[in-house]
């Protein structure tokens, strides 16, 4: 790792400073970013809120930070009327401000997750339903309710989808594609972008989520080229549990002259990446951490022998680049696509538009309820239905001729990779092929690479001990406040718990900014009342 010198790390000093100093105290001297090697010091930036992630699970958590207070408009009525009965009680109060498993009880929707449900039926009422009614609520910038926090991300605000093939369309509607306060027609109108379907490019969804941050004023809670090495709690018991007050001294900062009671429960450390390429290291302390990295980090490996050979590829940008550079241009043989799900028939798609003949192998039956395709309406998703479709009539069993434009194995599983660009096969039945290839492509889903917590968060999942993945095992949380139940003020949204459509990430946004919001208050009764020795945070 590279060091840059005192005049590059100062610069980066201020960009987090700079606006937090207000809010944290004047008497931030000394920088927060610090070499490995200097122990840390009191003056240290300590920030209430640190986000891991800025995709839109996490800019949607910095709106609601940022004091964006959702109400029931004053003339919306909501379809259904045991929740609108429920909206109307509280009417004078913002959603933040009310109880949330008291609204969300009896609805149902298309996430695990209560709030994720409520939040998204008040933004798009009945969408499950083929509905189009406008949200119920409306937004107030209350900048009182300002808790102060950074948001860290490896690119630009929007994620990985900047990273995403671009050639097609998302699986979503672009209208629940958005986030709070900016619909996505009005952008597109205002960029004079002619959107021509419901359904939109991943570019399209990037660019408008880098606006989102600007348009909403977020861009001082934003570090971009920002990559997280470490994520440490600092104090905790012999027996393991966390201990809020093993030493007064150490836990509370005294900044002017009122006790803040920010807890420096978690030291956060690692680099940005400045535009020389060299590394300037960092560390902050966090009262309280929220993951929002997503599901995008490590595509998801067979464990098969050969499989980190050249020639098998793990992500749909190195397929495109592949095709793009014609390196699969005149081959005689198929390309290899392994995966029943929706990226899996994106490649099918390119290869099968590129005139690049596909052999599609996948461990499910056609038939088998849990297919993603079972689930997407023909009128709205024609193209996956003609994959699904030539997966169900193109089968080997039916047309033994490897040499035509598509050939699915349902029930198969790949045993090994050889060097010759061969592949053996396993049927259900334990019949093996083996089959040769010009391009192995394995798509079977990805997982959140959580390197940076201890044991890389495998014991905050349902499944302790075992790795953390959206579906089988995503993080274990409060189910309406969203903090980790293993680990006290350790926060996780979006796909990390399961909502992998944004349509649903933003209830987790709801339900953190709720808990957190109660938190500050408690605290500064605390201060109002003059007793600075408590804990103040549940």
């Amino acid at each position: 790792r590279s060091y840059s010198g005192p005049e590059t790390e100062g610069q980066l000093l201020n960009s987090f400073v700079q606006y937090f100093g207000d809010s944290l105290g004047r008497k931030i001297k000394r920088m927060p970013l610090i070499e490995e090697t200097v122990l840390p010091g009191d003056s240290l930036l300590t920030l209430p809120v640190v986000i891991i992630g800025n995709g839109p699970s996490g800019i949607c958590l910095s709106y609601l930070l940022s004091g964006y207070r959702p109400y029931l408009s004053p003339e919306a009525i909501h379809p259904n009327p045991i929740l609108h009965t429920k909206l109307e009680e509280a009417r004078h109060l913002s959603i933040v401000d009310q109880d949330l498993e008291y609204l969300s009880e009896g609805l149902e929707g298309r996430s695990s997750n209560p709030v994720a449900v409520l939040f998204d039926t008040l933004l798009h009422p009945d969408a499950d339903f083929g509905y189009d009614y406008p949200p119920v609520l409306h937004w107030k910038l209350e900048q009182h309710h300002y808790i102060p926090h950074i948001v860290l991300g490896k690119g630009p605000p929007g994620g990985a989808w900047h990273s995403m093939e671009g050639s097609m369309l998302t699986i979503s509607f672009g209208d629940w594609m958005e986030l709070p306060g900016l619909t996505f027609k009005d952008w597109a109108a205002s960029k004079r972008r002619n959107i021509k379907s419901d359904r939109v490019m991943p570019e399209e969804i990037a660019r408008y989520y880098k606006h989102y941050v600007k348009v909403m004023g977020l861009q001082k809670n934003f570090r971009d080229n920002v990559y997280i090495t470490s994520v440490s709690r600092l104090y905790r018991g012999k027996d393991g549990e966390d201990r809020s007050q093993i030493n007064e001294t150490q836990h509370l900062e005294v900044e002017d002259e009122q006790k803040s009671l920010i807890k420096r429960n978690w030291e956060v450390r690692g680099y940005q990446r400045a535009t020389d390429g060299s590394h300037v290291p960092f560390c902050l302390f966090a009262e309280n951490v929220a993951l929002a990295t997503g599901s995008f980090d490590s595509p998801g490996r067979l464990q098969v022998e050969g499989e980190d050979f050249p020639f098998v590829l793990h992500s749909m940008s190195d397929f495109g680049a592949a095709i793009s550079k014609g390196k699969l241009r005149g081959k005689a043989d198929p390309v290899l696509i392994v995966g029943a799900g929706l990226t899996a028939a994106d490649a099918v798609l390119c290869a099968y538009n590129n005139n690049i003949p596909v052999i599609h192998v996948f461990r499910r039956r056609v038939t088998d309820t849990s297919l993603i395709f079972k689930q997407l309406p023909k009128k709205l998703y024609p193209e996956y239905h003609k994959v699904y479709h030539m997966m169900c009539t193109q089968s080997h069993t039916v047309d033994s001729n490897l040499r035509s434009a598509y050939t699915s194995f349902p029930e198969h599983n790949v045993l090994s990779f050889k060097p010759e660009m061969k592949c053996v096969l396993q049927s259900a039945s334990g019949l093996k092929k083996i089959l040769k290839f010009s391009v192995a492509l394995v798509l079977i889903g990805s997982h959140p690479n959580l390197f940076f917590l201890k044991d890389q968060g495998h014991s905050i999942g349902h499944h302790s001990n075992q790795p953390i993945t959206c579906k089988g095992n995503p993080i274990e949380i409060d189910p309406y406040t969203y903090e980790c139940t293993k680990e006290a003020n350790l926060f996780a949204l979006g796909p990390l718990v399961g909502d992998n459509f944004v349509r649903f990430l933003k209830g987790g946004a709801l339900g953190i900014a709720r808990c957190l919001a109660i938190r500050q208050k408690k605290k500064h009764e605390l201060i109002e009342g003059g007793d600075g020795g408590g804990d103040g945070v549940p």
